[in-house]
């Protein structure tokens, strides 16, 4: 893996993100905060989502596409705003290309030492839990002499938040299927494992009580990206998202996701 380089000239700065879908806008919202006045190029895949049901091979190979098309629009850093994506791809787009990446891993760690009873949750997308990257996390960070793991995937997340629904009869039922057995078994701490999943966090957090942490790593990343840029001003701060599945679909969710963005174009992307 080649070392990640320092960003230093900010005449040129600007961050490429990328994602299966909308879930990645979570991670985009970070960085915002942190870094209000660069410009970012963020493309959702949503035309081939979720990453979490296909091959490594399906996902990396998508990953050096989007990455390519990032980085011929001028991005000097990437941010792979997806847990499926980072796991099976970053260390080849590493390899492959001269920019730094910085990716995403469920937060195990942190989750780890939240924790008092032992016993933490995480919600995640099928290629996450299968990765070898994951089972490595949990080795490190929480291994089962210590620490009970109890994980579940969680398809009908991306498809909720895909459509818009972040609230309602639908979701809560979605979100009691995947809790309930963490809570039943004592988890007092569930990991937000895919970029999606923070959209839900308010409707999550309702259901499974106050007494529950929960935790995802936007903020982490957000945190990694602005300390790869020397300097964190561009000639504009403009957002464009690009995304490959219709146009009219994100129109529609965007306002509801993102309302507290601006400066900010939508726009379709046909990659084949």
């Amino acid at each position: 893996m080649k070392p990640a380089q320092n960003i230093t000239d900010s005449n040129s700065t600007k961050i490429g993100i990328l994602d299966s879908g909308v879930g990645g806008l979570s991670v985009l919202l970070e960085i915002r905060k942190l870094l209000p006045n660069v410009a970012i190029d963020y493309i959702g895949d949503s035309a081939w989502c979720p990453y979490g049901t296909k091959s490594p091979e399906q996902i990396q190979e998508r990953v050096i596409t989007l990455s390519k098309h990032l980085i011929a629009n001028g991005a000097d850093l990437i941010v792979i705003a997806c847990n499926s994506a980072t796991i099976h791809a970053v260390e080849a787009v590493r390899e492959k290309f001269t920019i730094p990446f910085v990716g995403m891993e469920p937060a195990v760690k942190p989750a780890a030492a939240a924790t008092t009873t032992g016993n933490i949750g995480i919600l995640a997308t099928e290629a996450s839990i299968a990765g070898e990257k994951f089972h490595h996390l949990l080795h490190t960070h929480a291994p089962p002499s210590k620490i009970k793991v109890i994980t579940q995937p969680c398809p009908k997340f991306v498809d909720l938040v895909e459509a818009g629904n972040l609230t309602g009869s639908e979701v809560d039922v979605a979100i009691t299927e995947y809790t309930q057995p963490m809570l039943d078994a004592g988890a007092d701490t569930l990991v937000l494992g895919c970029t999606h999943y923070p959209f839900l966090r308010k409707s999550i957090q309702a259901l499974v009580g106050s007494e529950i942490t929960l935790i995802d790593t936007g903020a982490a990343v957000a945190k990694r990206t602005k300390s790869l840029l020397a300097e964190t001003t561009s000639p504009s701060n403009e957002i464009n998202i690009f995304t490959t599945g219709p146009l009219e679909t994100l129109q529609t969710i965007f306002p509801t996701l993102c309302p507290e963005l601006d400066n900010t174009t939508l726009s379709t992307l046909q990659l084949s």
